[in-house]
């Protein structure tokens, strides 16, 4: 496959996994803002900071409140990583591939940036309740998921997307644990309280996490709540089981069997085992936000090396001499 082709099929659903990412915990933070004071900014604020792209936020606003942060997270086109941009890159790398994917993949992408491009138009960020928008966002990415999973064949191109859907997906869920972190600063005192509970509640939510974690450990404490996201084989948003897929799409590609062809594979294969091998309460030992933000770390590395090895122009040329 072209690398052009398989770099352009991995970053549409990035694009689409981080737009649904992104309307996910903005709902369950927009019901947990109703039981807040109105428009308190350690609410919000978390929100922008765990995407990376808080500097830009104070480079564009003076004052943090939800307005402001759901138009900045959803449709702001000065950001790069807004729902509105995320969508408009992904319809425009599905249209440069256009006969590399199904007509109906090709129709629910447009369905979805005429949606958000009419919200941007209406300025839903200003409505009472833009619940409504995030539900539909997420509820079309889902359909999107199916739609490619059921219609295109399971060749290298389909690999590279779904590596690129569980790469993002796993960054996802290693910053929406860190949003507790952030607000945990700022309310120590509540550690254990029922304000502490209802939050990591919708950690879960935001993750749809809350059933299958109900069901595996019953009562919410921190540390089981912590295990599941991220060393989970089962669950497929915990940060582990992201990977364990993630490395068998990648040897699909590459057709290794054990060991490592390349930087890609090392690095994956590197941070899954160190998951895999893991104990939780090492992980709270040393620190849960350390330990995330070393993950992020790691899985940049990771996304460095698979553009290196498979991607890069100049890699492809070197590999043919």
């Amino acid at each position: 496959m072209l690398s052009r082709v398989a770099n352009t099929m991995y970053w549409m659903n990035r694009y689409i996994e981080r737009a649904e990412n992104y309307a996910r915990f903005m709902d369950v933070h927009f019901n947990l803002s109703l039981e807040s004071p109105p428009d308190a900014e350690e609410q919000w604020k978390p929100l922008v900071v765990i995407t990376g792209d808080w500097p830009l936020y104070q480079s564009l606003y003076n004052k943090v409140d939800k307005s402001r942060v759901i138009y900045f997270l959803g449709f702001e086109p000065k950001n790069p990583n807004s729902i509105y941009n995320c969508i408009t890159n992904a319809r425009e790398n599905a249209r440069s591939i256009r006969p590399e994917i199904t007509k109906e993949v090709w129709e629910q992408i447009n369905s979805i940036y005429f949606f958000v491009k009419e919200g941007l138009e209406k300025k839903l960020w200003k409505s009472n309740d833009p619940r409504i928008f995030f539900k539909k966002i997420k509820e079309d990415c889902q359909l999107l998921y199916g739609i490619f999973d059921a219609t295109i064949s399971r060749s290298d191109g389909w690999h590279f997307g779904k590596i690129g859907q569980l790469i993002e997906r796993a960054d996802k869920t290693s910053r929406v644990m860190d949003v507790k972190y952030h607000i945990l600063l700022s309310t120590p005192q509540e550690v254990g309280s029922p304000i502490d509970l209802m939050q990591w509640a919708a950690l879960l939510k935001s993750v749809s996490a809350y059933d299958m974690y109900r069901k595996k450990y019953g009562k919410l404490t921190a540390l089981n709540i912590s295990e599941f996201l991220i060393l989970d084989k089962k669950f497929p948003r915990s940060m582990l089981c992201c990977l364990i897929y993630a490395e068998q799409s990648l040897q699909e590609i590459t057709g290794s069997i054990g060991g490592f062809s390349n930087e890609a594979e090392k690095q994956l294969g590197k941070l899954k085992s160190e998951l895999e091998f893991v104990d939780i309460n090492d992980v709270f030992a040393s620190g849960l936000h350390e330990y995330l933000d070393e993950f992020q770390q790691h899985l940049n590395r990771v996304s460095i090396s698979l553009y290196n090895s498979f991607f890069a122009v100049q890699s492809q040329i070197q590999g043919q001499q």
